[in-house]
């Protein structure tokens, strides 16, 4: 009797379900896809795409999380404009900008290629900490996997609007010609160091 009168009052009063993975919209207004790369073996040439959406999952009770991310190829910013007739840039390099350049099939073809993507398979945490993610990034139609490694993490309230976000900082270091991005390698270098900076908002 007593097995049957507990067995009622778990089905009158259930468990509480096990709380979802929290879900976060990236904030395309703090977020940006970076990379830099040796120019002539003599300094470093950055820029960033100015163009990035996507989500990020987190449930920090069971240290699991994904995050999946687009990048619009087309917004790449180094801070070339375009160069000026009869400027020093346009007598020695032609009126095409380098973003423009890289915006061309020499680099990241944006005219076939408008996005490409990174999407994780695994976020590794120590404690709380976010260590590192497991993924795959998507370039030229070609898909590496691609292990970034997180630098800084944190979630909190915003301070201003006391919405729930997080953010974090990570890196990577991809060789372009696994993506088939191999016009001027020497002078310029294959190894690119990527990093992300992002912060999303809760939904």
């Amino acid at each position: 009797m007593r097995q049957l009168q507990l067995a009622l009052i778990a089905c009158l009063f259930p468990l509480p379900a096990l709380a979802a993975p929290d879900t976060y919209l990236i904030d395309a207004v703090h977020s940006f896809p970076y990379f830099e790369a040796n120019h002539l073996g003599m300094s470093t040439i950055r820029g960033r795409f100015d163009k990035m959406s996507g989500k990020i999952t987190l449930d920090r009770a069971a240290k699991t999380g994904a995050l999946d991310v687009k990048i619009d190829t087309a917004s790449i910013n180094t801070g070339d404009v375009k160069h000026e007739p009869g400027s020093w840039a346009a007598k020695t390099y032609g009126p095409r900008s380098r973003d423009e350049h890289l915006r061309s099939a020499d680099f990241f073809n944006v005219a076939e290629y408008p996005d490409a993507a990174y999407k994780s398979s695994q976020f590794n945490f120590s404690g709380d900490k976010l260590d590192s993610i497991d993924g795959t990034l998507t370039l030229l139609g070609v898909s590496k996997p691609v292990k970034l490694t997180v630098t800084a993490f944190k979630c909190a309230p915003h301070p201003f609007t006391k919405k729930e976000m997080c953010g974090a900082d990570a890196v990577a270091v991809v060789k372009r010609s696994d993506f088939g991005m191999k016009t001027f390698i020497g002078p310029v270098a294959d190894d690119i160091r990527m990093s992300f900076n992002i912060e999303a908002f809760k939904e």
